[in-house]
């Protein structure tokens, strides 16, 4: 049942990260991954530092286990070249009064720019970061709903970074590294675009014709895992060790994290959770493949009910229109209405659970535009997620709601360029 309330998402379970103070300064994950170990010294220390915001030399000795001698010296080498350098440290409660101030290390504000860009069929949006992360412009534009061919998508692309690096003052500025999301299913370690609901052609090299266009270093990557690097980088993931993002806009996507890192599938193109089978031979999806679950979840499958629920012609209003208004009439009480978002819920409860029996996150986030339908996560779906997850003596798996705003995808790829850009500069 939907439930009776006025406002679109509640104040108490649904923040927009970017616009909450964190608990700590810097951005990228707090604490090493898996791989951490075979990075050498001087990219832990630089990524330490990041992390931390401004640190001491003796705290990043202690944090990364290795020498003060080393850390010094490496230390004096990032600042030699521009990466790094010193800054003033606060006094802690346990320090004299008397004395020069503590000094520690932050990221160089002039050591890098990098560029975050989404691409999708509705509008596409851009940030602009430095190396440490902070945001020095950003800017969205329409997108054409139809399908669009790869040299429109290239020529997308150069205008949404172009516009962010005017916002940013920096017109004309070559950036470090530069990454794209887009949905769809993304080999992100080939570069490939396997197939995206608003491209007309299959298997497309992007990552490379993209680089070769903007003449600077390109990743790529899925939304959904976008989504995951922005809270991994940026928000409540920083501090975890695994947690999912499942995202539900135009389509169902999820994002997942484990140790630390963003885990893709061994082929890299994995944890599409929207493709899982919900329902054999069941409804069309727009993969070309039936009964996947966002096939019952996600907008457009929302639109094809309430073509039949509202009793008006497929051409008659706007997808929009349309999921605003079946919403708005399961309000007032429309019974067919109330059932159309009643089985979305109960199927999105279901994945939710089989996100649960298989990985077990520490967390599960839910972002993305339609959280303003609050079946979504209303208290009869988060019930029936933890009743197909039930074991004794286990707690239930937090669930929570984060309203991101239209910038979150662009900032997840400010987070792959981040992350692109720190292994050219720092090795």
């Amino acid at each position: 049942m939907i439930p009776d309330v006025t406002t679109d998402i509640p104040t108490e379970t649904a923040v927009d990260p970017l616009t909450q103070p964190h608990p700590k300064a810097g951005c990228g994950p707090l604490f090493p991954s898996a791989d951490t170990g075979a990075k050498p010294y001087k990219r832990q220390v630089f990524e330490a530092v990041r992390a931390a915001g401004a640190i001491a030399r003796v705290d990043l000795a202690r944090q990364l286990a290795i020498s003060p001698a080393t850390v010094t010296q490496i230390a004096s080498d990032l600042i030699g070249a521009g990466l790094i350098e010193e800054t003033e440290l606060p006094r802690r409660d346990t320090d004299s009064t008397r004395g020069r101030p503590r000094v520690g290390l932050k990221i160089g504000t002039t050591s890098g720019i990098i560029v975050g860009i989404k691409i999708s069929d509705r509008s596409n949006s851009a940030v602009v970061l430095d190396l440490a992360g902070n945001l020095l412009g950003s800017a969205t534009l329409p997108a054409p709903p139809m399908a669009r061919t790869t040299d429109e998508i290239l020529i997308e692309a150069e205008t949404i970074v172009a516009a962010g690096l005017k916002d940013a003052n920096l017109t004309g500025t070559r950036p470090t590294a530069v990454a794209l999301g887009l949905p769809g299913m993304v080999d992100f370690d080939a570069g490939h675009v396997l197939w995206c609901p608003f491209m007309e052609a299959a298997d497309i090299p992007l990552r490379d014709l993209l680089a070769e266009r903007l003449g600077v270093p390109v990743r790529i990557d899925n939304d959904a895992n976008l989504l995951a690097l922005a809270e991994l980088w940026f928000g409540a993931g920083r501090g975890l060790d695994n947690f999912a993002v499942v995202s539900i806009e135009h389509g169902l996507g999820m994002g997942l994290v484990i140790r630390h890192q963003l885990h893709r599938g061994g082929m890299g193109h994995g944890m599409e959770l929207g493709h899982t089978k919900v329902q054999l031979d069941g409804a069309l999806c727009r993969c070309g493949q039936r009964g996947c679950l966002e096939a019952y979840v996600a907008d457009y499958a929302l639109v094809r009910e309430a073509h039949t629920a509202l009793n008006i012609g497929p051409q008659s209003r706007s997808a929009d229109d349309m999921l605003e208004t079946l919403y708005r009439q399961a309000k007032d009480g429309n019974a067919l209405a109330r059932t159309i978002f009643s089985r979305a819920g109960r199927y999105l409860a279901a994945g939710l659970a089989n996100v649960v029996t298989l990985f077990d996150p520490a967390l599960i986030l839910l972002s993305g535009d339609r959280l303003r339908y609050d079946f979504l996560y209303a208290e009869d779906v988060l019930h029936e997620t933890r009743m197909l997850t039930h074991k004794p003596g286990r707690p239930p798996t937090p669930v929570e709601i984060h309203a991101w705003g239209d910038l979150v995808w662009a900032r997840g790829a400010g987070a792959l360029a981040l992350d692109l850009a720190t292994e050219m500069l720092v090795g």
